[in-house]
């Protein structure tokens, strides 16, 4: 799965023993919205879902 440097940079705000898991549930998210790059605007929307 391809992030934007944007999206990464978000992700590497999340403390690093969650982020694996953080990842995982943002890809597993995109994915199933038929989406191949996680932008800032997919990672936002992931985030308000999982809250």
């Amino acid at each position: 799965m391809e992030w934007t440097a944007d999206a990464e940079a978000r992700l590497k705000e999340i403390p690093f023993f969650v982020r694996p898991a953080a990842r995982k549930k943002i890809e597993k998210f995109a994915q199933e919205q038929g989406i191949s790059q996680i932008t800032i605007e997919v990672y936002e929307a992931a985030k308000k879902q999982f809250g």
